[in-house]
């Protein structure tokens, strides 16, 4: 009984989700730099600047970024990382 209740939370299903986290980063700057370049905000995507600012350190640069975009990525490359299994 209690390991059918843990099997939601396997440390596999786990280690799927923290490999996803990247892939689910990488897609949606790629997907909000071609977007949002065009002045295009995505509707409910809501595309917006970035701008990430450290005088101190000398870095200076922006991008941009959808919250919506970035779950809908990961959980779309967590759900490919599943089917792919060990």
């Amino acid at each position: 009984m209690i390991r059918e209740t843990m099997r939601c939370y396997d440390t596999g299903t786990m280690i799927a989700f923290a490999k996803s986290l990247p892939f689910g980063a990488f897609l949606t700057v790629l997907v909000a730099l071609f977007m949002g370049s065009g002045g295009a905000t995505g509707g409910m995507l809501h595309i917006f600047p970035v701008d990430v600012v450290f005088p101190e350190y000398g870095v200076d640069f922006g991008f941009y970024w959808s919250w919506m975009l970035f779950l809908a990525g990961t959980f779309l490359a967590f759900i490919f990382i599943l089917m792919m299994g060990d």
